[in-house]
């Protein structure tokens, strides 16, 4: 350790942070090539062969020529899955409350629809209704 200096040493620190940066980029660049479906296969291909061939340049040309539409389809990618989202909880919303009313009723009257059918027990019966009033 005596002989590799402090500076030599944050130098390779940062050496490594800028190598996994550009990994971090080119993973970037591959994922958002097939996520576009703006491109026709033959582009997706020449961008691909770009980008494995001269991988600094290929992802730095990338970045230059495409960096905004790479953006514009993230933010669209995530606006799309915040609107699933939300579209799932209403719809789970709306399969828990039912008809507009509350899910307990929902349930007791399913309770006492099955005991009346004899599917459960009295004492079943009980026991699932203290569950749900509890």
């Amino acid at each position: 350790m005596d002989d590799y200096p402090l500076l030599n040493l944050f130098l390779t620190m940062l050496f490594l942070f800028l190598w996994v940066l550009w990994f971090f980029l080119l993973f970037k660049v591959v994922t958002d090539l097939f996520r576009d479906h703006s491109l026709n296969g033959w582009a997706k291909a020449g961008w691909l062969i770009l980008v494995i061939l001269l991988p600094y340049i290929g992802v730095f040309v990338y970045l230059i020529v495409r960096g905004r539409s790479m953006g514009e389809r993230d933010t669209k990618q995530i606006k799309e899955s915040e609107a699933a989202f939300r579209q799932y909880v209403r719809q789970a919303a709306a399969t828990e409350d039912g008809a507009g009313g509350s899910s307990h009723v929902n349930d007791l009257a399913r309770l006492a629809e099955l005991k009346d059918k004899g599917h459960i027990s009295q004492e079943e019966y009980e026991k699932a209704k203290a569950k749900l009033l509890a």
